[in-house]
């Protein structure tokens, strides 16, 4: 049975950019659509150059957006006791060693990212089997083990983005708020764009970034053009 759209999608898909635009006009283009009436999470997915399939290809890591991205985020601390304070005082909701993973093998997941200092992963890594499923569990490749780990959480609670391939060779992330201004949301998003190709691996040949779009999480999408998505010759 064909999906019946709405009367506000139709007329979204009728305005929609059929043709690439530079980051500033997309940003200006997806917030000319009609929206519901609350403050929507703007995206960005780009489809990437690289197998997926070979471990030497991933591409996963975390940044942090000149403009934030609207959004604390609920971060816990797994580090000795002399960091614990000032990890509170950066943002952490919970920190501490023994006694945090002890509560958190015993059900308690009201956070949304987890930073450890690399003298932990000894005891954290128990959580594995707790942690893994939910994409929480700290990773030096996310920057999310470090020895800095006050600074860790001072970023994350400010909603450092994090991002990860997924096994089509896509990477998703969020660059804002429908609220944000196209100012805001553009450099959010060239930013990311310029993060993602110096993360290029050294494997991916031919075009790195073969497509890029963004939209609201109630939008269609708009084709964002990617001047230097081909590799030299």
């Amino acid at each position: 049975m064909a999906t019946k759209l709405s009367k506000r999608h139709k007329a979204n898909l009728a305005v929609a950019p059929k043709e690439p635009l530079e980051p500033a006009q997309a940003c200006e283009a997806v917030k000319k659509y009609k929206g519901p009436k609350f403050d929507q999470t703007v995206n960005v997915v780009m489809h990437l150059g690289i197998d997926p399939a070979q471990a030497d290809q991933a591409i996963r890591g975390s940044v942090s957006l000149p403009k934030g991205i609207g959004k604390a985020k609920r971060v816990i601390a797994f580090c000795r006791e002399d960091q614990a304070k000032a990890a509170r005082e950066n943002g952490a909701i919970e920190a501490g060693a023994d006694d945090l993973v002890a509560k958190v093998e015993g059900g308690w997941m009201d956070f949304d990212v987890a930073v450890a200092s690399p003298d932990m992963m000894r005891i954290v890594s128990k959580l594995g089997k707790v942690l893994g499923p939910k994409g929480l569990m700290p990773s030096p490749k996310s920057g999310t083990v470090t020895p800095d780990v006050p600074k860790a959480v001072k970023e994350y609670a400010a909603g450092k983005v994090e991002y990860r391939n997924d096994k089509s060779g896509n990477v998703h992330a969020v660059i804002g708020k429908m609220s944000f201004s196209a100012a805001d949301l553009a450099a959010n998003l060239e930013h990311f764009i310029g993060h993602i190709e110096r993360s290029r691996p050294n494997t991916a040949k031919g075009v790195f970034i073969k497509k890029c779009v963004i939209s609201g999480c109630m939008t269609p999408g708009v084709p964002v053009k990617i001047v230097s998505a081909v590799a030299p010759a």
